[in-house]
């Protein structure tokens, strides 16, 4: 959900509108954080020291300020807080024994990876990157469990706020795609809890991933905490974008290679050779000067 800044005829009021809906009727006023007790959203912008009134309304949230600031100083500050609020899918207002909570939409993307789609939502999902490659690695991840209900599914890749989904050859991406769209939409829109934290603690449960204190960067040469800081700055957030994710595994200084570990959409993609060789390679290459490097995916 994106939140943009509005201006309106009264200096010291400012519109955040958002690009959804927000509340099914009506329009609630919130003199003080005593008034807000239906509003937890509200609640939490009162204990900002300008906030004078807060206004809920179908798709915006207004505040009037008092005069100890200008809106010019802070407007973009609470735009990014209402914003994150409400991607957390908090509760937004709650009357009765009904909670109003933000709505969750959930959209597909495609990937370079022909076999794996993008299922990106307007809500974070996981505070780590996590991939189960099986049904037996999900004890702990109980959308991944449920997932791997729908036979056609071979792998879920779970990162920020999207899930990678992996298919087998039986099933084409037209006929479930938005059955697993679906799925995922209301699964969220429950509440139910997507990875538990055991799951980022536990090593078998989670094949794939890091053991940060074994890598840790107090433990490893220049050389490859100059490639981890690339890496992380430069071609995470592309690969990302694809719905993939590439993992720093280690570094010979004596053959000049890098082991990486694909996951998600980048796993078993016919273009992650391409990628790795004219991609990431060449950038590793230019960005240390040493034209004798050479970067593998151990995981293929």
């Amino acid at each position: 959900m994106k939140i943009t800044i509005k201006l309106t005829t009264k200096e010291s009021i400012i519109k955040f509108e958002a690009d959804q809906f927000l509340v099914p009727n009506g329009n609630f006023e919130f003199n003080n954080i005593d008034d807000a007790k239906t509003s937890p959203l509200a609640q939490e912008l009162f204990y900002l020291p300008f906030v004078k009134k807060v206004y809920i309304a179908s798709n915006f949230i207004a505040i009037e300020r008092y005069d100890i600031v200008e809106w010019k100083d802070v407007q973009n500050e609470v735009a990014e807080q209402i914003e994150a609020y409400l991607n957390s899918g908090k509760a937004i207002m709650t009357i009765g024994n009904s909670v109003i909570k933000t709505p969750v939409t959930v959209y597909a993307e495609s990937t370079p990876n022909p076999s794996v789609l993008k299922f990106v939502a307007n809500k974070k999902l996981v505070i780590q990157n996590i991939e189960f490659n099986s049904i037996d690695d999900t004890k702990f991840a109980p959308m991944a469990l449920a997932l791997f209900q729908f036979r056609f599914v071979k792998s879920v890749f779970l990162d920020d706020n999207f899930v990678s989904i992996t298919k087998y050859d039986i099933a084409e991406w037209s006929d479930i795609t938005l059955e697993l769209r679906e799925f995922i939409k209301h699964f969220l829109e429950s509440g139910k809890t997507v990875v538990e934290d055991a799951a980022y603690k536990n090593e078998i449960k989670a094949q794939v991933r890091i053991d940060k204190e074994k890598n840790s960067t107090l433990h490893l040469d220049a050389t490859s905490k100059q490639i981890i800081d690339i890496l992380e700055e430069y071609i995470k957030p592309a690969v990302a974008s694809d719905g993939g994710n590439i993992e720093f595994q280690s570094y010979n200084p004596i053959t000049k290679r890098v082991n990486v570990i694909l996951q998600g959409a980048c796993s078993g993609c016919p273009s992650s050779t391409f990628t790795l060789k004219n991609g990431i390679e060449t950038m590793l290459k230019e960005m240390l000067n040493d034209d004798v490097l050479t970067v593998e995916a151990i995981n293929g």
